[in-house]
C-alpha cells in the first residue's frame, strides 16, 4: 500500500499535537506516560517530536487518558492552530 504524502499543514497539525502533549505530560517522564497509556517510550517520542503526526486513534485515545486529557479539547486545539496557519478550520484526523 502507498501512502500520500502528508501536506504541510498535516505536518503542522501532527507537531501542535506533540507539542500539546509534551506540555501535558509536563514533568512526568516520557517512559512512565508511555507505560500508562500502554505504548512504546519510542512511539510517544515519534508523537511528541511530529515524526509520526498521524498516529493511530486509539493511541492519541490511549495518551489523552493517560494525560487526563479531552479527545475533544485536543481536537479544538489542534483545529485552532491549523485556522491561525490556514486562515480556516479543518477537521483534525489521527
Amino acid at each position: 500500500m502507498v501512502r500520500v504524502p502528508l501536506s504541510p499543514q498535516e505536518r503542522q497539525r501532527g507537531e501542535r499535537f506533540g507539542s500539546l502533549l509534551r506540555e501535558a505530560r509536563g514533568d512526568r517522564s516520557m517512559v512512565d506516560v508511555a507505560a500508562a497509556a500502554g505504548v512504546s517510550a519510542e512511539t510517544l517520542r515519534k508523537i511528541e517530536t511530529g515524526r509520526a503526526p498521524t498516529p493511530a486513534f486509539f493511541t492519541v485515545a490511549a495518551l489523552a487518558h493517560a494525560l487526563h486529557l479531552s479527545l475533544d479539547d485536543l481536537a479544538v486545539a489542534c483545529a485552532e492552530a491549523g485556522e491561525d496557519a490556514e486562515g480556516g478550520g479543518q477537521a483534525i484526523s489521527a
